[in-house]
């Protein structure tokens, strides 16, 4: 027996193996809820009616799935050209402290129309400079990516706590560890009325159109599937690949910091060394489970939030740990890391 690869991938292949691994994932976490002592079905549905049962558990669903679509397709952009961004998670928090700083020291008088495409602007700009830091190190002296990229998230969360300690800290907050808040006009408009759910939901649905866009449509989305494919051929073939994988990073790391603005921008006003329970790390199973598809991260993030949001129900509901969506969000990350493995291999006796 030996496994072989596949010359050419199905469609429906491609489609079919996300709704696999998720349906595996689900049973193999349905096990973990009967050792728990309560009802599978009845623990799913109440994970279901409590992300989308109400309006505001809907909207609190798609504003949790915010984040996670930018930071899903941080990872899914760089990932695709092979370059492992594992730093998301700090390029969310240096958006997020960026953006702070900006509209509480510098541009806080600008009219809205100006002020947040700038801070936006600013939030992108936070997150490439960091990327650029482990990539420079790559490609100047082969220096592995994951690790440096990892290590900086300890970093950045470590400066921008330091900068809510010290410039930064908020003079109202009684001694709390939080930043100074943006200026209400830079707050992002509401989608709905009475929720938290704001217009950076669509802004994040409308990126990753652009950057399906970008991926299938242009020489750089190209040049960067190639970069990823195989890099000595892309050499061979012309494509420049340092410039190639800066201009990836970039958009990659802007994305991530440019998540940081938006959940500052759009939900807290300001920044703590809590603004994040992990967006950057989840950003990384999101696009996993959308296959590195741009428009397949923002149902992999829906999927995702809903099991988060929903969890808190079924735990209230049945007495169970909160914890299981976490689990079963890993397993859904393995399942489909398996699933994967046989779009691209067919065993052959």
């Amino acid at each position: 027996m030996r496994f072989e690869r596949r010359e050419h991938r199905p469609l429906y292949l491609l489609i079919v193996t996300p709704v696999i691994a998720v349906i595996a994932a689900l049973a193999l976490a349905g096990i973990l809820i009967a050792i728990a002592g309560a009802p599978v079905l009845d623990a799913y549905w109440r994970i279901l009616i409590g992300a989308f049962g109400s309006r505001l558990s809907a909207t609190e669903t798609l504003t949790r799935a915010t984040p996670l679509m930018l930071t899903g397709l941080a990872a899914a952009v760089a990932f695709r050209a092979r370059l492992w961004n594992i730093g998301a998670e700090g390029q969310f928090y240096l958006g997020a402290i960026a953006v702070a700083a900006a509209s509480s020291k510098l541009l806080g008088n600008l009219p809205a129309p100006i002020l947040i495409p700038l801070l936006l602007l600013i939030g992108a700009i936070a997150g490439m400079v960091l990327i650029l830091i482990p990539l420079w190190l790559r490609l100047r002296f082969s220096v592995d990516e994951v690790v440096t990229s990892l290590l900086l998230n300890f970093i950045a969360v470590l400066f921008v706590s330091m900068l809510i300690d010290g410039v930064l800290k908020d003079p109202l907050a009684f001694g709390w560890p939080q930043s100074q808040s943006v200026s209400d006009h830079a707050m992002l408009p509401k989608l709905i009325a009475r929720s938290r759910l704001h217009i950076g939901f669509a802004i994040a649905i409308g990126l990753a159109v652009v950057v399906h866009f970008v991926q299938s449509r242009t020489v750089f989305g190209m040049q960067s599937r190639a970069a990823g494919l195989n890099p000595t051929g892309a050499i061979f073939a012309g494509v420049p690949l340092g410039k190639t994988l800066v201009k990836v990073a970039c958009l990659s790391g802007g994305l991530a910091g440019l998540a940081g603005a938006i959940e500052v921008m759009g939900v807290k006003g300001y920044v703590t060394t809590d603004l994040s329970p992990g967006f950057g790390y989840s950003g990384i199973v999101v696009a996993m489970l959308a296959n590195l598809n741009p428009l397949g991260v923002v149902f992999a993030a829906i999927f995702t939030a809903t099991m988060f949001v929903g969890a808190d129900g079924m735990s209230r509901g049945l007495g169970i740990p909160t914890y299981i969506a976490d689990v079963t969000v890993a397993l859904s990350l393995l399942t489909m890391l398996i699933a994967l493995f046989f779009t691209q291999y067919r065993i052959r006796r």
